[in-house]
């Protein structure tokens, strides 16, 4: 029995016991990791640059960009460096920053989500309001209103997680420090306050996804009474990445948190872990690139403009 006054760190989940399968983990995260900078570096390059692109479309798209980015930054290299120097500490301060920043990151990513749902709504249902509706001062305060959320969310789950007392040990069973696998270190009864916090979030989580199906209940009534097929195909492709990505994020978490514990192991809890917390951040740019043709022309010209200049850099120096 320990009390959390005396907790300096706490002990992560190892993806595997011996030293090859370590290595394995590592080389399979590194190569998520930098698919996911890869991808969405490109896209907030292409987005940043190209001037056709500074509409509230892909303002929101480049903040989710910023927000993937940070999410996966977040639980990844702690866990590819215990792999590689076989260890499983974090320092209990190192604990309770991976707490905050995925609280704070992805319930950020889900008001996100929530406000781009409302963003093509409005393009598609009310387009010709939509200048008015979705300006440039509204879209930055839909932004913020997303950011200032998930950093109440962070604020609020660390606070409360770390102010109860531990008397479990200090033994992680997840690869990062999620706030349910803390509980379990609770002491008897001490994790209700939480409970409760949990539950006024997903109160919240739950009127997001109301609002989102809701939204898109009326986008698609409104697409199929478009006459022209080249019209319906057009609205098709500025929603369905969007609504990929939102049923890849949801699905994900909803499994993860909600799925019966008559099927719960730790293996499948670590499957699950990766798929919402680690998989999306990387798939997310795939998918918004691969129907829309404007950020593909953008990605292009990023592209071939920074091979251009290596090249060139590379001449000059050959010379």
């Amino acid at each position: 029995m320990s009390n959390s006054s005396s907790i300096n760190e706490f002990l992560l989940l190892a993806f595997a016991d011996t030293q090859e399968l370590q290595l394995l983990h590592f080389s399979l995260f590194l190569g998520i990791y930098l698919a996911a900078l890869l991808g969405n570096g490109l896209i907030i390059t292409a987005i940043a640059c190209d001037h056709h692109l500074h509409t509230p479309m892909y303002f929101f798209l480049l903040n989710l960009s910023l927000l993937d980015l940070g999410s996966i930054s977040t639980t990844v290299p702690k866990s590819m460096a215990n792999s590689l120097w076989d260890t499983r500490a974090i320092s209990y301060l190192g604990c309770a920053a991976q707490v905050f920043l995925v609280a704070f990151l992805f319930s950020a990513e889900y008001s996100l989500l929530t406000v781009m749902a409302y963003d093509r709504y409005i393009a598609i249902c009310k387009p010709l309001h939509y200048g008015t509706l979705m300006n440039s001062r509204a879209s930055a305060k839909m932004a913020a209103a997303a950011w200032g959320t998930g950093f109440l969310s962070g604020l609020l789950h660390s606070g409360n997680t770390f102010s109860i007392p531990l008397c479990q040990g200090n033994t992680v069973d997840q690869f990062f420090c999620e706030v349910p696998q803390i509980l379990k270190l609770s002491c008897s009864d001490a994790y209700l306050r939480e409970a409760g916090v949990i539950v006024v979030s997903l109160c919240l989580v739950f009127g997001c996804f109301i609002f989102i199906v809701v939204s898109y209940v009326q986008i698609f009534t409104a697409v199929l009474r478009i006459p022209s097929e080249q019209g319906r195909h057009k609205a098709f492709s500025m929603c369905l990445p969007h609504l990929a990505v939102v049923s890849l994020f949801i699905s994900t978490v909803i499994f993860a948190y909600l799925k019966p514990p008559s099927i719960s192991s730790p293996a499948l809890d670590l499957v699950v872990t990766v798929l919402y917390s680690v998989v999306p951040p990387a798939v997310n740019p795939l998918i918004y690139s691969m129907r829309n043709k404007e950020l593909k022309d953008a990605l292009r010209k990023v592209i071939s403009g920074t091979f251009f200049s290596s090249g060139d850099i590379a001449i000059s120096l050959h010379k």
